[in-house]
């Protein structure tokens, strides 16, 4: 569906970024793809490493700039957002900063789409947006009901907006796998608790779930990939196996669990094979027709209460790929 189709990366020259333009220029045969970021470094590498490819373009701008937003959308015909403010840290201490590019910018974002009437976008959430307990996930949470809504300010023939939400991306920049390894070196390897679980997904997974929702989208989803948990501390050992752990407590803002889909936002939620799909409360979103499955009462979808989990072994193994 993307042969010969212009397509947006916001926030392009990050980790996600990289992998999706990979995956797009070698599989996917697009006409053209922008790449949309603020960091003239970041693109001055990424442009190294895909070299002269016409098809590439490079774009910098802010998603906090509507003008800015509105000049790079002409003529595209899809968008992934990925821009955001992530560090759950640097977000709780400059919260008007986080803010004006997650909230406001997903604002400019939406009504660039619709104006140059771009045909679908999808954006990238994160499990902090599922019940809240930092200002990141609160400003997503924000984001992802922005995105869920545009979809009425866009009208029935208008621009068609989705968003995908998954945990922690093993691997990406700031991500615990570099972090253990760097440990390693030094011998020791801090855990902020020994119960701590967390989901697990890689960046190529990422990568093929937007692209696999693009085709499943008919617009206002939430999609959620069915992923496996693991256990801090079993990634610990798994990495650094002769290293000691020294618990040192969790971070302000940091949950024990992830929390993908919680008990109230499961009861609009649909079961499919691979994924759950958070239906919008649209009059023409019908459920049948659709097809999946509904979820029982009380249902919910954690890091800790998950059927999917990896061992010590298999996360060795993945992490080796990394």
């Amino acid at each position: 569906m993307f042969r010969d189709r212009s397509i947006l990366i916001t926030g392009g020259t990050g980790s996600f970024g990289r992998v999706l333009t990979r995956n797009l220029l070698r599989n996917q045969a697009p006409r053209r793809l922008v790449i949309f970021s603020r960091d003239e470094l970041k693109q001055y590498e990424m442009r190294a490493e895909f070299g002269d490819d016409p098809r590439l373009r490079f774009f910098i701008g802010d998603v906090r700039d509507r003008e800015r937003l509105a000049r790079a959308f002409n003529g595209i015909d899809t968008v992934v957002h990925a821009a955001a403010l992530k560090q759950v840290p640097a977000a709780e201490y400059n919260p008007f900063e986080a803010i004006k590019t997650n909230v406001f910018g997903a604002e400019n974002v939406i009504n660039a789409a619709i104006d140059c009437g771009v045909e679908r976008v999808i954006a990238l959430s994160t499990d902090k947006a599922a019940n809240p307990i930092n200002l990141y996930g609160a400003t997503k949470l924000c984001s992802d009901k922005l995105f869920v809504a545009g979809n009425s300010y866009a009208g029935g023939d208008g621009t068609r907006f989705a968003v995908v939400r998954y945990g922690n991306v093993v691997g990406s920049r700031g991500s615990v796998v570099p972090f253990f390894r760097q440990q390693r070196e030094i011998g020791e390897i801090p855990i902020t608790d020994p119960r701590m679980t967390r989901f697990w997904i890689t960046l190529e997974q990422g990568v093929l779930f937007v692209l696999k929702s693009f085709e499943r989208m008919r617009g206002g989803e939430i999609f959620v990939p069915k992923i496996p948990s693991m256990r801090v501390l079993d990634l610990a050992q798994a990495i650094a196996p002769d290293c000691e752990t020294v618990e040192v407590g969790i971070r302000p803002g940091e949950k024990l669990h992830e929390t993908l889909i919680g008990e109230d936002d499961a009861r609009r939620t649909l079961e499919f094979e691979d994924h759950y799909v958070l239906v919008p409360e649209f009059p023409w979103w019908n459920d049948e027709a659709r097809g999946g499955r509904p979820l029982p009462d009380g249902f919910s979808y954690r890091s800790d209460n998950n059927e999917w989990w990896l061992g010590v072994e298999e996360l060795r193994r993945m992490a080796e790929k990394l």
